[in-house]
């Protein structure tokens, strides 16, 4: 035994899913699921926080997410099945743990994925010259159509992310490049002060911008559906977190000295829409529509994948009964968990509802560093013959993740913690109901 298990814990049923994403597969999900929100609007969020620093935290929380990525690797590896820091909690830590994790993947990246659905509709309709009264219902459309297109199945799924993928990056490469004149001519008064948001600003900044480096995680909850596992995960982990801090680099450095704080810092009630804005102002034709198609393309990614995400670790938590039995059942020939996908949707449409894009992207902050501190703690306890990196890489990522969990606004973690906290136990509350009841 690696780790310990509840007696009780029922073992996984209700089929296993289809090996059938490649390497180039696994990295086009990944960056699917970083390259949207995190670049489009969260590096707006970062310089409301920190102003020019947030190009410095953005180096900073790449740094910490190759810490866990590592982490995920390994651990995808020894272990790929679906559920990501879920099921290594509860192999190599305690079930309470495992359950701890899976429960503030849900909570992290429902509200990412509802901040998706909100910038997608706040870039649709500035593109459209229209105000955004209409962005929620907007944000509302699109997670029933996502979801939707999650039920046709993960092959389908892909197919459609890559092509969304591809031209998300072809628009951000064309914002440093058509950008870059502009960023040359204004650096020098956009970037000064550099440190305008002090050192708390620096590290809300950072906190805020790992949520954007974390997409990678997916590929480890996907692990059931990725062939050759051992070998194709970790390299899809580290290609997906070099490309992406690459462009994220780029895309803040040319925004915040181009357009400085006063276009490029997201606030509720300010710019909705920061990158097209900036390239407003880059004297290009036709550059603020390039911006606006690669955003909503890139939203509509990130939404797609998490709600592939989400969905499987529902489904991996119903097989273990930490939700109801329901989620485990999957269809379609073992290609589709449906009501573990159905469930994610209404999941995220309810936080959707809540309109306020910030508010939801720093409750994503603080629950996913904590769900990224428990995936550190499970890599410490991988056995010796299944590391591929040193013990330190584990420890920097934990010491990281917990140490930037609370600079986020204490209202958010003070809320997260009572989710969490509530979460737990009503686990229990359900664990003991089911022994006193006993087998049916």
């Amino acid at each position: 035994m690696n780790g310990r298990r509840e007696p009780d814990t029922p073992s996984p049923t209700g089929g296993t899913l289809t090996r059938s994403v490649g390497l180039g597969g696994a990295v086009m999900l990944g960056l699917g699921s970083i390259v949207g929100t995190g670049v489009f609007v969260s590096i707006g969020i970062g310089a409301g926080a920190a102003g020019p620093s947030v190009v410095l935290a953005i180096v900073l929380a790449g740094m910490l997410a190759a810490c866990n990525a590592l982490s995920s690797a390994q651990l995808a590896a020894a272990h790929p099945v679906s559920g990501g820091t879920y099921e290594y909690g509860y192999r190599y830590l305690t079930p309470t743990l495992g359950f701890a994790a899976g429960w503030t993947f849900l909570l992290a990246k429902g509200a990412s994925a509802a901040t998706a659905a909100l910038g997608c509709a706040g870039y649709a309709l500035h593109a459209a010259g229209m105000g955004a009264g209409g962005r929620t219902p907007l944000a509302l459309s699109v997670v029933v159509l996502v979801t939707g297109l999650v039920l046709a199945g993960l092959r389908r799924s892909s197919a459609a992310n890559a092509a969304i993928v591809s031209v998300t990056l072809a628009s951000l490469v064309f914002f440093v490049i058509a950008g870059s004149r502009s960023a040359a001519a204004s650096g020098a008064d956009n970037l000064t002060p550099f440190f305008a948001g002090g050192a708390p600003g620096l590290l809300g900044a950072t906190a805020l911008m790992f949520v954007a480096f974390t997409g990678y995680g997916r590929i480890a909850t996907l692990g059931e559906e990725v062939r050759d596992p051992a070998r194709t995960i970790p390299r899809a982990i580290v290609l997906t977190l070099l490309i992406s801090m690459v462009l994220y680099i780029g895309v803040g450095l040319v925004g915040m000295a181009s357009g400085g704080p006063s276009l490029f810092a997201v606030r509720d009630g300010g710019h909705a829409a920061p990158l097209e804005a900036v390239a407003g102002g880059f004297g290009v034709p036709g550059a603020g529509a390039v911006m606006a198609i690669g955003a909503v393309t890139a939203m509509l990614g990130v939404l797609l994948n998490l709600v592939l995400g989400l969905s499987r670790v529902a489904l991996a938590m119903g097989r273990r009964g930490d939700l109801p039995g329901v989620f485990a059942r999957i269809d379609g020939d073992n290609t589709r968990p449906t009501p573990a996908v159905l469930g994610v949707g209404l999941v995220i449409a309810a936080v959707t509802a809540a309109g306020s894009v910030t508010l939801a992207w720093s409750f994503s902050a603080f629950t996913v560093l904590l769900y990224y501190a428990l995936t550190n703690l499970a890599a410490l306890r991988l056995p010796k013959a299944d590391r591929r990196y040193h013990p330190l890489v584990a420890w920097l990522g934990l010491a990281g993740c917990l140490g930037l969990a609370f600079w986020v606004e204490w209202r958010v973690w003070l809320v997260g913690l009572v989710v969490v906290g509530a979460g737990l136990l009503a686990r229990g509350v359900l664990r003991s109901t089911r022994i006193r009841r006993g087998p049916d």
